[in-house]
C-alpha cells in the first residue's frame, strides 16, 4: 500500500509523523483516529494473521498513553506485546504495517531493533514490571527525570514474576507507573483466585441506586443526618478496599487508582496526567473489552486472540485448499483422552492454554483430572511433581518456548527425584510468524543433559500416539516434543503401542551414506534420499532416531561402521542438540576416523519471523537443503531443480 493510498484511506493515521502528534488532536480527530487504527488492524491481520483481539482492546489506552507520555523521552514497556499493534501504528510503522509477521517484515511484538520507541523486547508474559523497575532504577542512578510506564494484562498478573516485580518496586519506592489492563482474559479465560479477585465489582446499577437512596434518607435525619451519612461513606470506602484489588496492590505499597473505564479516552488522559505528577509506585487499574469495536472478536475473543487469515467483513476464516489432516496438537489431545479412559492416574495440566495445547477435549471429558494453572509454567511443573510423588501420572502440556521458564523445576523437582512426569512440548522447532520469542528450537539442548530424563520426538501422527503411550508406561520423567502444524496423514493407531526405549528404525536402506533424522525432519530426509537416488543413482539410508535420550547407540554405531558418510538433521539449535549427542557418541567410541560427518540444524542465531516453509528453506532444513547437504557431503552435485 503506497503512502498516497494510506493518506486517502487513513488520513488521520497518515498525518502522524511523530507519536507526540496525538497530543495536538482534538476530541473529534481522536475519535476518527481510533476508528482508523481499528480498521487498519482488522484489515492487516485478516491477511497476515496475528493477535487481533488484544490490540483492538487497547486502542484508547494507547492513544491516552501517547497524549500524556512522550516515548522519545519516557519509557513504555508492553507486557507480552500481544496488544502493541496500535502502538506500532502510532510510532512510525504505518507504511510497513502490511508486512506484519511476514518474512523480513515487522515483528508482531515490540522490538528495540525495530524502533527507538520500543523500549524493551517482549514476547513472553509477565516481564514488564521487572523490566520497567530496572529502567526506573537506571534513571535514578543517572539523575534523570523521565517517566517509566509498564502496561500489563490481568492474565500476566497470574504469574509469579509480576509479583516479584511489584514486591521490589514497593520496597524501593521508585517513581513507576503500572497500568493493569483488565479484560478478564489472557489467551483463554483466566483462572485462579486472583482472577476472581480482580473481577469483583461493587458498581452494579442496583448497588449504586441503593447507595444514593440510602444516603439521601440518612441526610434527612435532623441534626445528625450529615454525620451519619459521612460515617457510612467512610465505612463503605473501608469495605470497598477490603473487597477490591486496591487492598492487594496497596499491600505492595502502590498507590492504587481505579478501576476506571478503559475506552473513555478523556478519563484515561486525565488519570494518566494526575498519575504523572504523583510520587512513588502507582498502579492504574483499567477495564477494557477484548476485541473492542469488532463484533466477531468481541463475541469470540479467545479465537481472535491469535488468529489466522479471515474475511474482515464477517470474521470467518478464509478457505484455503481443503485439508482434513489432524494437527499434531489434536492427535496429542485425542490420544491422551484415549489413554486416560484406561488409566485413572493420568492427569492433564496446562498453563492458561487448554485450546492451544489440545486439552479442551480432556477438560470436558475428565474435568476432575484437568488443571489449568494460569500463566505459571514453573508452578505447573512442580505441581505435577507433587502429583507424581503420590502415584499419579501427570502430563504437562506447554509450548516448547514457554517450558524454558521451568528449567530449574524440571531439574530439581522432577528429574532429581526421578518422578513420572511427562512434559509434552508442543511447537517444538520453528513455529513461524510469531518469530524469535516463540520458536521452540532450544529444548533438546536444555533438556538432554539432565539425568533421568527420557526424550522422544515423533516423525508422524501414529508415532506421536505410540510415544505418548510409551511415556505413560515409563517409570520416570519423559519429555516428548512435537511440531506445530498438520501431520502427514499417516493412519492413526486404534491402540497405541509401547516403543522399545532407545531404539530407532531404519526407514530406507542404502550403502552410499546415511541420513540420521529426528522428528519433523524425518520425512524431508526421506524425500531428499529419493531425489538423491534419482539424480545420482546412489542409495542413501534414512534412519529415524526417535530417541534423543537414551540414544539408539548400538544402531548408530553400526551405521557409522558401515557407511561412508553420515548426515544428522534436526530442527533444534546445533549447539548441544541431537546432532551434538550423536557426534559425542561417535567421538567417545572412536567411530569417526573413516566417517564423513555433517550436522544440519538451526545455526547460532535467533531466527526471525516468517512462515515455517520460508524459514526451513532459508535455514536449509527442508528437502532441498538436505539434498544439497547430501551432495556436498558425498562429493556429488546439488539438484538442478529445487522446489
Amino acid at each position: 500500500m503506497t503512502l498516497q493510498t494510506l493518506q486517502e484511506l487513513f488520513p488521520m493515521l497518515a498525518a502522524i509523523e511523530h507519536p507526540s502528534d496525538v497530543q495536538t488532536m482534538n476530541e473529534k480527530e481522536l475519535t476518527r483516529l481510533g476508528e482508523e487504527i481499528r480498521r487498519m488492524i482488522i484489515q492487516t491481520v485478516s491477511t497476515t494473521g496475528g493477535h487481533l483481539a488484544p490490540s483492538l482492546g487497547v486502542v484508547e489506552l494507547t492513544m491516552a498513553l501517547l497524549r500524556v507520555f512522550n516515548p522519545a523521552r519516557d519509557r513504555i514497556v508492553w507486557d507480552v506485546g500481544h496488544q502493541a499493534y496500535a502502538y506500532k501504528l502510532l510510532t512510525g510503522r504505518l507504511e510497513r504495517f502490511h508486512t506484519l509477521r511476514k518474512l523480513d517484515g515487522i515483528s508482531g511484538f515490540p522490538r528495540p531493533s525495530e524502533s527507538p520507541f520500543d523500549h524493551f523486547g517482549v514476547g513472553h508474559s509477565s516481564t514488564s514490571i521487572s523490566a520497567a523497575l530496572g529502567m526506573a532504577a537506571a534513571r535514578d542512578l543517572a539523575n534523570q527525570s523521565h517517566n517509566v510506564v509498564a502496561v500489563i494484562g490481568d492474565g500476566s498478573m497470574t504469574a509469579g514474576l509480576a509479583y516479584e516485580g511489584l514486591n521490589q518496586a514497593g520496597g524501593l519506592g521508585k517513581d513507576l507507573i503500572v497500568v493493569l489492563n483488565d479484560n478478564e482474559m489472557s489467551i483463554s479465560r483466566n483462572v485462579g483466585a486472583l482472577s476472581s479477585f480482580l473481577s469483583r465489582k461493587l458498581s452494579k446499577r442496583w448497588v449504586q441506586r441503593f447507595k444514593k437512596e440510602a444516603e439521601a434518607i440518612m441526610r434527612q435525619i435532623p441534626k445528625i443526618g450529615d454525620d451519619i451519612a459521612d460515617y457510612a461513606r467512610r465505612s463503605e470506602d473501608s469495605l470497598k478496599s477490603f473487597f477490591t484489588p486496591g487492598m492487594l496492590f496497596e499491600a505492595f505499597r502502590f498507590t492504587y487508582i481505579g478501576p476506571i473505564k478503559g475506552h473513555d479516552l478523556r478519563l484515561l488522559t486525565n488519570v494518566f496526567e494526575q498519575a504523572r505528577e504523583l510520587e512513588g509506585p502507582i498502579l492504574i487499574h483499567v477495564l477494557t473489552k477484548k476485541g473492542k469495536g469488532y463484533e466477531p472478536a468481541e463475541t469470540n475473543p479467545t479465537y481472535f486472540h491469535g488468529v489466522g487469515c479471515f474475511e474482515p467483513e464477517t470474521g470467518i476464516a478464509r478457505k484455503f485448499a481443503a485439508c482434513s489432516l489432524p494437527t499434531f496438537t489434536e492427535v496429542f489431545g485425542s490420544t491422551l483422552c484415549t489413554l486416560a479412559e484406561k488409566d485413572e492416574r493420568i492427569v492433564a495440566i496446562t498453563a492458561a492454554m487448554p485450546e492451544g495445547t489440545g486439552l479442551t477435549c480432556f477438560s470436558e471429558r475428565f474435568p476432575d483430572r484437568f488443571f489449568d494453572v494460569g500463566i505459571c509454567e514453573q508452578h505447573a511443573v512442580t505441581f505435577a511433581a507433587g502429583l507424581a510423588s503420590q502415584g499419579m501420572k501427570p502430563v504437562v502440556a506447554v509450548y516448547s518456548t514457554f517450558m524454558q521458564r521451568s528449567y530449574d523445576q524440571v531439574v530439581h523437582d522432577v528429574c532429581l527425584q526421578n518422578l513420572s512426569v511427562t512434559l509434552c512440548l508442543d511447537r517444538g522447532g520453528l513455529v513461524g510468524e510469531d518469530g524469535a520469542t516463540h520458536h521452540g528450537v532450544f529444548d533438546l539442548s536444555y533438556l538432554r543433559h539432565i539425568p533421568n530424563l527420557m526424550i522422544m520426538a515423533p516423525r508422524n501422527e501414529p508415532e506421536l500416539q505410540n510415544m505418548l503411550a510409551t511415556a505413560m508406561a515409563h517409570e520416570g520423567p519423559v519429555a516428548l516434543r512435537y511440531p506445530r502444524g498438520l501431520g502427514e496423514g499417516a493412519p492413526l493407531a486404534d491402540c497405541p503401542e509401547i516403543l522399545p526405549v532407545g531404539q530407532g528404525e531404519l526407514l530406507r536402506d542404502g550403502s552410499d551414506g546415511v541420513i540420521v533424522a529426528l522428528g519433523s525432519r524425518v520425512n524431508p530426509a526421506l524425500e531428499a534420499a529419493r531425489l538423491f537416488h534419482a539424480e545420482t543413482g546412489r542409495d542413501v539410508a534414512v534412519f529415524n532416531a526417535r530417541f534423543v535420550k537414551p540414544l539408539p547407540e548400538e544402531q548408530l554405531l553400526a551405521l557409522a561402521s558401515t557407511q561412508p558418510c553420515m548426515l544428522v538433521v534436526e530442527e533444534n539449535v546445533l549447539q548441544g542438540g541431537f546432532g551434538s549427542a550423536v557426534l559425542e557418541l561417535l567421538a567417545d567410541r572412536d567411530a569417526l576416523a573413516k566417517l564423513r560427518f555433517k550436522r544440519l540444524g538451526v545455526p547460532d542465531i535467533f531466527v526471525e519471523h516468517g512462515s515455517q516453509k520460508e524459514l526451513r528453506a532459508r535455514l536449509g532444513l527442508n528437502r532441498d537443503g538436505i539434498l544439497q547437504a547430501l551432495h556436498s557431503l558425498s562429493g556429488g552435485h546439488a539438484s538442478k531443480n529445487p522446489v
